[in-house]
């Protein structure tokens, strides 16, 4: 038999104690002590009565079914109904009694009503006395107990300090709430002090004896949890962040117990904005064409440009799945849109005439390109015609057909290029540059650092290797590198878009870079667990084309604000020598054609000047983060 049948055999026999004594008490409350012994007689028929009537309304209720020790005011509404139809039951076979004389004439009829109350106060308190002497077991600890301070006096750490008080092997005591609510200050949860507000973190803990803090508010911002981690860090405290209630009911936390970490948790600066009004009037009633339409910047741009209802949006991509997906999406949340998917490699110039030719299209976004630098490193001649050969088609198709917007995606790797990704990127940049200079056309170049999320970055690899245990490998401790989300990746773009006149590099404010090593140990945080103790963190040494930092600007570059407080752009228009460009892109499409890997690396470091593009691939590429 259970522990909990076993106590609700043991609350069956002392209800049927207090049953008696509420009767036999109802009776003394009544009547006078000389009286007592005329009326003990109908005193014990009604307790009988209730006996036989009480118990099995209780049983009924559910009474004998419930864990006391977890009783609320649930439960208490539960023992008021019981009790109430319980009573009126017996006080009708009672008043049947009487009016039959089978109980002693002039028996008072209030003791009925004195049964009642003494029934609530003593069944009720018996239950509650119950759930008081688990409390007051569950608060004996001992002189090793660690001292938690909960950050967020809300549901999920109201909830968090029962579960510590309740539970005793986990030998935590909660000692005080920190809040920002200031109706909270002072006041108490479960006997639970709320001591400050969160930004005042750092001085409780050098006041106070904390053992470990738990932060328990499941919407946590990344700014809010970096500052709690950061001061338990300063002071060599353990710190985790607890998934709350309705997170775990909601599905939001995996069945790992990861806290589901929002990407803009890990940014170290505000998520930028857009102005909407100067985008709309560019994107509505056009054709527009996006080329890397299924890959994470592409489908996102997609998804941007349809809210502002184009005429047609035109998916192209090389991948088939992806293009799918992308469009299954679309046609789902735009269904009045209309969508053409088209399957194409830029690299192939005959067929993006025909498509444009077919379609029409008024701008385009280009967004095709092959990005992860060691991949690149060991498939030259892949990323010289994708990335520079299919740039060069697909600016040159634009132009022929007049398109008159063009905005081509770029990375703070093309700056100073030491990669062969960044190298092929940069030269995609100038090709566009001149196309722009030659034909008047708003082609411009939108550059930014790596993205938060997308297939292939950092993140997802991290949240893969969280999920699995660990370890998390990170390149080099001293990495840093510039991030932005995807959503601000595509409002710069759409906003470059809509201000550009031709020829600008446009550049986001992206604050101070980050580093690789503190993003990775962000991310385990956010995940609810401890860097180094529950995950550890693994080097694996720089790739081949990698830098410590990326660079957004040339050197000696000057850069200027735009009409959007967030965006720069280069203060001169560069100039291109566009016969050099095509020459140079002639000689790499011929060393590419011939797999002449050596010639390829020779020519571009040989056309620019500010790279130093090495190509030494491993035998086998061991790390992908």
């Amino acid at each position: 038999m259970s522990r909990t049948h076993v106590r609700n055999r043991f609350v069956l026999i002392g209800d049927l104690a207090l049953i008696i004594v509420s009767v036999l008490g109802s009776f003394a409350l009544r009547l006078d002590v000389s009286q007592l012994p005329y009326y003990f007689p109908a005193a014990l028929i009604m307790c009988f009565v209730a006996l036989a009537i009480k118990v099995p309304v209780y049983f009924s209720f559910g009474l004998y079914r419930r864990l006391w020790m977890y009783a609320s005011t649930n439960e208490l509404r539960l023992i008021t109904f019981a009790v109430a139809t319980a009573s009126v039951l017996t006080s009708g076979l009672m008043l049947l009694l009487i009016n039959f004389n089978l109980v002693q004439p002039g028996m008072p009829r209030s003791a009925l009503g004195i049964d009642w109350l003494l029934s609530l106060v003593l069944i009720g308190g018996s239950r509650f006395a119950l759930r008081i002497l688990a409390e007051q077991t569950s608060h004996a600890r001992s002189e090793k107990a660690r001292r938690v301070l909960i950050v967020g006096a809300g549901d999920a750490g109201a909830l968090v300090v029962r579960e510590l008080q309740r539970s005793s092997p986990l030998n935590l005591i909660p000692i005080g709430f920190l809040d920002d609510d200031p109706a909270k200050q002072r006041h108490q949860i479960y006997g639970v002090s709320v001591i400050g507000k969160i930004e005042e973190i750092a001085v409780i803990l050098e006041s106070q004896r904390v053992d470990e803090v738990v932060i328990a508010i499941p919407s946590a911002s990344g700014k809010v949890i970096r500052l709690v981690n950061d001061a338990c860090r300063a002071k060599g405290i353990p710190s985790r962040t607890m998934p709350g209630i309705y997170e775990l009911l909601g599905g939001k936390v995996s069945v790992n117990r990861l806290r589901e970490v929002d990407i803009t948790d890990l940014l170290r600066r505000q998520p930028v904005k857009i102005d909407n009004q100067l985008i709309g009037a560019n994107l509505t009633g056009k054709r527009i064409l996006v080329t890397g339409a299924g890959g994470s910047i592409g489908r996102e741009i997609c998804r941007q440009v349809a809210r502002w209802s184009p005429a047609s949006l035109i998916l192209l991509g090389h991948g088939e799945n992806s293009i799918f997906e992308s469009l299954l999406e679309l046609r789902e949340n735009f269904p009045a849109l209309s969508l053409a998917p088209v399957i194409a490699d830029v690299r192939d110039a005959q067929r993006l005439q025909e498509i444009f030719k077919l379609h029409q299209p008024q701008m385009v976004f280009h967004a095709a390109a092959h990005k992860h630098v060691p991949l690149m490193e060991a498939n030259v001649e892949e990323a010289v015609t994708n990335n520079v050969i299919g740039t060069r088609n697909v600016v040159s198709t634009a132009s022929k057909f007049g398109v008159a917007r063009l905005v081509l995606i770029s990375t703070d790797k093309a700056v100073r290029p030491i990669s062969v990704m960044g190298a092929t990127k940069r030269i995609a940049e100038m090709i566009v540059l001149d196309a722009a200079q030659r034909s008047g056309y708003a082609y411009s170049v939108v550059r930014f650092g790596n993205v938060l999320g997308s297939r292939g970055s950092v993140v997802p690899r991290f949240k893969n290797q969280i999920a699995n245990g660990g370890p998390v490998t990170v390149t080099h401790p001293e990495m840093y590198r510039y991030f932005m989300t995807i959503p601000e990746a595509v409002h710069l773009v759409l906003q470059a878009a809509s201000m550009g006149q031709g020829g600008e590099v446009f550049m986001l404010n992206m604050g101070e870079q980050v580093r690789i090593l503190d993003l990775a140990e962000d991310l385990i945080k956010l995940s609810g667990l401890e860097p180094h103790r529950d995950i550890e963190i693994e080097f694996s040494g720089i790739r081949p084309g990698e830098k410590l930092r990326e660079d957004l600007w040339e050197e000696g570059m000057q850069f200027e604000p735009t009409q959007h407080s967030e965006i720069f752009r280069a203060a001169e228009e560069e100039k291109v020598d566009g016969a050099g460009l095509a020459r140079a892109i002639e000689q790499l499409a011929f060393h590419a054609h011939q797999s002449e890997t050596e010639s390829l690396i020779q020519t571009l470091n040989d056309f620019l000047p500010s790279g130093s593009v090495r190509s030494a691939p491993p035998p086998e590429i061991t790390s992908l983060t």
